[in-house]
């Protein structure tokens, strides 16, 4: 995965005991079944990887894992890369431009 990528979220899922710190540090969270554009990868100092989306902005909070301010990251675990249908797209293209 890389920025600019088209991904689907796979798991939307939050841990019960995790409930009240996702709802506080991610007021926007993401839904199974939707696609998202990868806006940036962080790489975290290579102790937790994830992404930031376009679609999807949140707060900058301070994130004691990795001692730093940043807009928390979604796990790449939650997302797999979307694979776009050709011809789906370039019906839907033809449509577009009445032909």
């Amino acid at each position: 995965m890389q920025p600019g990528d088209t991904v689907i979220c796979i798991d939307d899922a939050i841990k019960a005991d995790k409930i009240e710190f996702v709802s506080a540090a991610y007021p926007n969270w993401i839904k199974k079944g939707n696609k998202y554009t990868i806006r940036r990868i962080l790489f975290n100092d290579d102790i937790v990887p994830g992404i930031l989306l376009n679609e999807v902005e949140n707060p900058l909070i301070f994130i004691h894992l990795i001692n730093k301010t940043q807009e928390p990251a979604f796990g790449m675990f939650r997302f797999a890369k979307f694979a776009h249908d050709r011809a789906t797209n370039t019906v839907e293209a033809y449509q577009e431009i009445g032909v």
